[in-house]
C-alpha cells in the first residue's frame, strides 16, 4: 500500500462521523499530513480491510481492537493502540434497579430478567456478562439475559441499546439493565431515568474504550508522526475544538493496551471470537 496518501478506517456509526473526520483531514494535509479516511458499515469490515494492508490506521471500538490484536498474533505480527480520547479511558459500567426493587446485590439477581445492550456492546453487554460470571451468575443458568440487540456491527457505538433496555425497566418489563456509567447519567439529565427513581446495585471493573490502532508492520515512525499531530490538537483552537466536541474529547493520550483484560475475558468467556479472532458467536448478525 502507498503510503502518499495515509488512509485511516472508521465505522460510520452516525452522520457526525464525517463531519468528524471532513475537518480532521484539512486540519492533518495543513500540517504536511496527507490523510483520508475510508467508513464501513461494522467494525469487522474495519478490521478484516486493516488487516488486509487497505489502511493504514482504524479507529477502532475496543472489541475491534481485540479482534485486531488475535488476528495480528495469530499471524506473528503486532497492531499497537498509539491514541486514545480522555473519555476512553478508566470507565465502568453500572447495573440499575429501579428504586423500590428489592435487588440490593448480585446474589439478589437469581431468576430475574436482566436488560443488556446490543449482542457487540463491551460496555452494555459483553463485560457485564463477565461481571455476573466472576461473580457466579450464568446467563440461562441463574438469571435470564435480554439483549436490546440494535445497529450489528457497530459495536454499541450508539446509545441505542442501553436507552431501550433502560426504557424497559420503567415499564417493568425487566428486572434492571446494565448501562455504561456515562450514559446512565446522561439518561438522568434526559430524564429517560427520573431522578431518584433508580440505583445502582453493581459496577463493573474499570476498562478502557477506543483507539487509534495501527496497521501489522506499519512504520514506527509514521504512527508516531500520526499520534503526535493528534496529541499537539487543542481544545483552545477554534478550527479543531467544534471536531473534538463531536468526537467526545478534550484532550487525545497516548494509547495503552492494559485497560482490555475485562473485555479480553470477556470474549472468551462468551466465545465471541476465537483465539485468531475468528467470530464465533453464532447469533452475531452485522
Amino acid at each position: 500500500m502507498s503510503e502518499s496518501v495515509i488512509r485511516m478506517g472508521a465505522v460510520s456509526y452516525a452522520p457526525k462521523v464525517v463531519t468528524i473526520w471532513e475537518g480532521f483531514k484539512p486540519w492533518l494535509k495543513a500540517r504536511g499530513f496527507a490523510f483520508d479516511y475510508v467508513l464501513y458499515s461494522n467494525y469487522e469490515a474495519l478490521v478484516e480491510a486493516l488487516m488486509a494492508g487497505q489502511l493504514h490506521f482504524a479507529w477502532n471500538s475496543p472489541l475491534a481492537f481485540v479482534r485486531a490484536q488475535r488476528m495480528a498474533r495469530a499471524l506473528g505480527q503486532e497492531v499497537e493502540p498509539i491514541v486514545m480520547r480522555d473519555t476512553d479511558m478508566d470507565l465502568q459500567s453500572v447495573l440499575v434497579v429501579p428504586a423500590g426493587s428489592d435487588v440490593r446485590g448480585v446474589e439478589d439477581l437469581r431468576g430475574r430478567t436482566l436488560g443488556f445492550g446490543a449482542i457487540d456492546s463491551p460496555q452494555a453487554t459483553l463485560i457485564p456478562l463477565d461481571h455476573l460470571r466472576q461473580h457466579g451468575l450464568v446467563r440461562g443458568r441463574d438469571y435470564s439475559a435480554r439483549l436490546f440487540d440494535v445497529l450489528g456491527g457497530k459495536h454499541g457505538d450508539h446509545i441505542g441499546g442501553e436507552r431501550d433496555a433502560a426504557e424497559a425497566m420503567v415499564k417493568g418489563d425487566i428486572d434492571a439493565a446494565w448501562m455504561i456509567a456515562g450514559n446512565y447519567q446522561a439518561f438522568a439529565q434526559e430524564g429517560t431515568l427520573a431522578a431518584g427513581s433508580t440505583r445502582i446495585v453493581a459496577t463493573t471493573g474499570e476498562f478502557d474504550h477506543c483507539n487509534m490502532t495501527t496497521a501489522p508492520g506499519l512504520d514506527p515512525a509514521l504512527a508516531q508522526r500520526f499520534a503526535d499531530l493528534l496529541l499537539g490538537m487543542s481544545w483552545d483552537d477554534p478550527e479543531v475544538r467544534p471536531l473534538l466536541e463531536l468526537e467526545g474529547l478534550k484532550v487525545w493520550h497516548r494509547g495503552r493496551s492494559s485497560g482490555y483484560a475485562l473485555l479480553e475475558r470477556a470474549v472468551d468467556d462468551e466465545k465471541f471470537y476465537d483465539a485468531q479472532g475468528r467470530i464465533t458467536e453464532s447469533k452475531y448478525d452485522y
